[in-house]
């Protein structure tokens, strides 16, 4: 199975991508890590893109379909792949189709923007070895201070308010048309991502019949 991950920052596209290679024996493949692996092979592409990103500038979607093409015809996506972090946008989506990828199904996973907002938003990091924690689910002590190491507990500039309304401003604008997209052509499905992990997991599979 050939398979795009939809969905808003923070929906958990990333741990139900994880979940679903296990589950369906196909491997994930993120768009930022096979960038960062050809650049680190040195392959001719991964060296054109690295041209682009040591100037601070996007790499072309053309070379980056060139590259996900590439990575595709590696032996362990012969019985099918998921595609996490792209396409972000409708001409992405096309550009991939023209480039010969085929895609049986594109899978949102649906989650309100307060819900994503809350969880988010939620988020701390300990500034000093990186151990996460959550207002909600892991809350830090009461004093900031990480009892691993003694650092700080802080917030990250992506998971202040603003910020997160500003990502999700940018998916409802340039990536949720994709649900269209997709939908026109009989390959969208949709489930409910707000229930826990393994609820999402359980009506995934589902949804992909599997």
């Amino acid at each position: 199975m050939n398979l795009i991950l939809l969905g808003a920052p923070g929906a958990g596209k990333g741990t139900q991508a994880e979940i679903l290679k296990e589950k369906l024996g196909i491997p994930t493949i993120s768009t930022g890590n096979i960038l960062r692996e050809a650049v680190k092979n040195e392959t001719p592409l991964g060296l054109e893109a690295k041209g682009y990103m040591d100037s601070g500038k996007l790499v072309p979607d053309a070379l980056v379909i060139s590259i996900i093409e590439e990575r595709l015809k590696k032996d362990d996506c012969k019985n099918g792949f998921i595609l996490d972090g792209f396409p972000r946008t409708i001409p992405q989506a096309e550009a991939l189709e023209e480039g010969g990828v085929h895609i049986d199904k594109a899978l949102e996973i649906a989650v309100r923007d307060e819900v994503i907002v809350s969880r988010l938003s939620g988020r701390r990091v300990c500034h000093g070895c990186g151990a996460p924690y959550h207002m909600i689910s892991c809350p830090p002590p009461a004093d900031n201070v990480c009892p691993k190491c003694g650092g700080e507990i802080i917030i990250r500039k992506d998971d202040l308010p603003e910020t997160i309304k500003h990502r999700l401003d940018v998916y409802h604008e340039q990536t949720e048309p994709l649900k269209g997209f997709y939908g026109e052509k009989g390959k969208l499905a949709a489930v409910n991502g707000e229930n826990g992990i393994e609820e999402t997991t359980r009506l995934a599979l589902e949804a992909l019949g599997v």
